[in-house]
């Protein structure tokens, strides 16, 4: 039951006869009336058990973007009600006018919308759905909550999507496929054509000039169905904010770009996330599948606040094949961290793939440092050195093992990791 705000008039209506008639047994009759009013009210009010609530829920919704869960009600009596519905959901779940008006004619069915706009990702999940309808006097209402089932999955918003046609268009160019006069760069030996003026002359093949008579030159292609495998750290260093978002969306950003990226290469691309155990593997060769698969399954993953397991990580990578693979570290080049869990297992690491380290690194820490007016700022500053020099010393020390660093704010770690993707590939080095 549910008292209005009507009641809270009403035993306020009650002054009036209180100060023509000041007793205690005016006020006992007149709240002794409304107690009764408003238990008729309840009494004539409809039960909610007569209502039959199904619900049409989204599956998936990207982050920035707005999506509708839909509740079906079917009043199965032979009396109108009316009341309100409120759609539960947690806060996270950016439901928008949760609390509906109730108004449903005998034997029929409405319909009700919410609609919702993230502000993480994950997946989110209804809790109750309340219905409170009111009595013919509008003094109370019975109320009860019931549970329908619903969930949707928020999606990461992929910011770095817009930089992958500019990285495809080079990709294009590596790949020989662009309308352009330079000829593919890779190691894989593609086609035979004639000497034009300016070819390497390391790539005639004598052979075939023999043949024809007339110089040819051998084109090559870049390496493809290489492996990629991409392990992102969700131990508690990814946990650290930089600016409003954790570490580990920024890592997520540049592990979707990087993925998208390979698969049109059509190399083998796999992820692994995870800490002291794998929270999600991905692994496939259809490149529109594995990044739809990627960003779904990545969706709900979250930071712990545990240690990295490296070894274990470097053993599941180990799991995945023995053939040399492009291997991509997304950590924090915390200096603890990395020197006593990352660097036992690198020498390993680094002596069968290609390694690559990627950290996101705190653009806060350059304003820190350059602001030195007052004696707090000044301590400041020397936190912010301090941090910057143990970051380098890590990186320098990964780098002395033949592992190569990328350590760059979010907004560029995605870009410089892709364009690292394509030098390697480039070069021939994958």
């Amino acid at each position: 039951m549910a008292i209005t705000w009507r009641s809270v008039v009403l035993v306020l209506l009650g002054l009036a006869p209180v100060a023509v008639w000041p007793s205690g047994a005016t006020v006992r009759w007149w709240l002794l009336a409304v107690a009764l009013l408003i238990a008729l009210d309840v009494l004539l009010a409809s039960r909610p058990g007569v209502l039959d609530i199904v619900r049409s829920a989204p599956t998936q919704v990207r982050l920035g973007e707005r999506t509708t869960s839909t509740l079906w009600i079917t009043n199965t009596s032979g009396r109108g009600v009316r009341g309100q519905l409120r759609d539960a959901w947690p806060p996270s779940a950016g439901a928008v006018d949760a609390v509906h008006d109730l108004a449903v004619p005998p034997h029929e069915r409405v319909r009700l919308t919410t609609m919702f706009a993230p502000t993480r990702r994950g997946d989110r999940n209804a809790d109750r759905v309340t219905v409170r309808l009111r009595g013919p006097l509008g003094l109370a209402a019975r109320q009860r909550s019931f549970p329908v089932p619903g969930s949707f999955r928020a999606l990461h918003a992929f910011p770095s999507r817009r930089h992958l046609p500019s990285r495809l268009a080079v990709l294009r160019q590596l790949d020989g496929r662009a309308a352009v006069r330079t000829r593919g760069q890779g190691t894989e030996f593609d086609s035979l054509r004639e000497y034009v003026e300016g070819d390497d002359v390391r790539s005639i093949d004598w052979r075939a000039t023999a043949r024809r008579q007339h110089l040819v030159v051998r084109t090559w292609q870049p390496e493809q169905h290489r492996r990629v495998i991409i392990v992102l750290d969700t131990s508690r260093t990814s946990a650290g904010r930089i600016g409003d978002a954790p570490r580990l969306d920024a890592a997520m950003d540049a592990t979707l770009l990087l993925t998208a990226l390979a698969g049109h290469a059509r190399d083998r691309v796999q992820v692994l996330a995870g800490d002291r155990v794998v929270h999600a593997r991905i692994s496939g060769t259809d490149r529109a599948r594995l990044l739809h698969d990627t960003i779904s399954t990545l969706a709900p993953v979250e930071s712990r606040l545990v240690e990295a397991d490296w070894r274990a990580l470097a053993t599941e990578v180990v799991r995945l094949g023995t053939h040399r693979a492009l291997v991509v570290l997304i950590t924090s080049l915390e200096s603890a961290a990395i020197e006593e869990g990352l660097l036992p297992v690198l020498p390993a690491l680094a002596a069968h793939h290609r390694v690559v380290v990627a950290s996101v690194s705190d653009p806060a820490l350059v304003g820190m440092a350059a602001a030195r007016s007052t004696t707090s700022e000044v301590y400041d500053a020397a936190a912010a050195e301090r941090t910057v020099a143990l970051r380098r010393r890590t990186a320098s020390a990964l780098e002395q093992l033949g592992v190569d660093v990328i350590d760059v704010g979010p907004d560029e770690l995605p870009v410089r990791l892709a364009d690292h993707y394509l030098m390697l590939k480039r070069q021939g080095l994958l």
